[in-house]
């Protein structure tokens, strides 16, 4: 089962953390990787960590918010791996950039978090879209956060409208594709383990039922199955993975 063998896959933002946890694991099935991120050696470790157990991966350098130039890198990646099956919409600028009340900011704050969390979702949706249809097969996956469907008292409002954004633009995608064997749902995390402070790490942990934060590969794992066969009933929908926090 969730053999993706055959598939290419496409993972933005992939250089580390999570999105280097979905590369590595959407490889491990199978699946022709493309690794996106602004920086190159960023994007060049997580394909070296591919390969040196047998797969096969390529770096994708560019910035999402750029529709140029996705269309552009979209084009050298299908020349180098093939048609984009798989498409991962995991590039995005964290909440914690900027924690203040939306009172307190100011217009050229927010928009980063609309420019990647958003307008880097539409664009590589628009790039791949189209081919997806036309070979009646495609897995669209956007990562977003718990904070796109819930009120926080936390000062993190923009970024809150560009993942919500996000998660509402997946529902129509799927609708608009669904009769193309095409599928678009969104992944919200909960509390991930990017913390360098094991201070920090273990209070966090201590507000999760689980007892413990969120690794790149439990996320990996999910988009895993989301890219499969086996995933073809399951549209539309935004899935919360978050060690059993309530984001209801």
């Amino acid at each position: 089962m969730f053999d993706l063998s055959g598939r290419t896959a496409l993972v933005t933002g992939a250089g580390q953390g999570v999105g280097a946890g979905i590369a590595r694991l959407l490889a491990a099935q199978g699946a022709k990787v493309a690794v996106n991120d602004l920086r190159a050696v960023r994007a060049m470790e997580t394909v070296q960590s591919i390969v040196a157990v047998g797969g096969r991966a390529m770096t994708a350098v560019f910035d999402v918010a750029d529709y140029a130039a996705v269309a552009e890198n979209f084009e050298r990646m299908e020349k180098q791996l093939g048609p984009i099956d798989i498409l991962v919409n995991n590039a995005g600028i964290p909440e914690g950039m900027g924690i203040k009340p939306f009172r307190e900011t100011e217009p050229e704050a927010w928009r980063p978090y609309i420019d990647v969390n958003l307008y880097g979702v539409l664009n590589c949706c628009r790039a791949v879209i189209n081919g997806m249809n036309a070979r009646r097969f495609g897995r669209i996956v956007t990562i977003s956060s718990g904070a796109g469907t819930i009120g926080l008292a936390l000062g993190v409002s923009p970024y809150a409208a560009g993942k919500g954004g996000a998660i509402s633009f997946m529902r129509h995608l799927a609708l608009e594709n669904a009769g193309f064997g095409v599928t678009a749902n969104t992944v919200a995390l909960g509390l991930m383990n990017n913390q360098n402070d094991p201070t920090v790490t273990a209070h966090l942990a201590k507000t999760i039922p689980v007892g413990r934060l969120g690794e790149p590969e439990d996320v990996g794992a999910l988009c895993v199955f989301l890219a499969s066969n086996e995933s073809s009933w399951m549209t539309g929908q935004t899935l919360q993975i978050n060690g059993g926090n309530v984001t209801t």
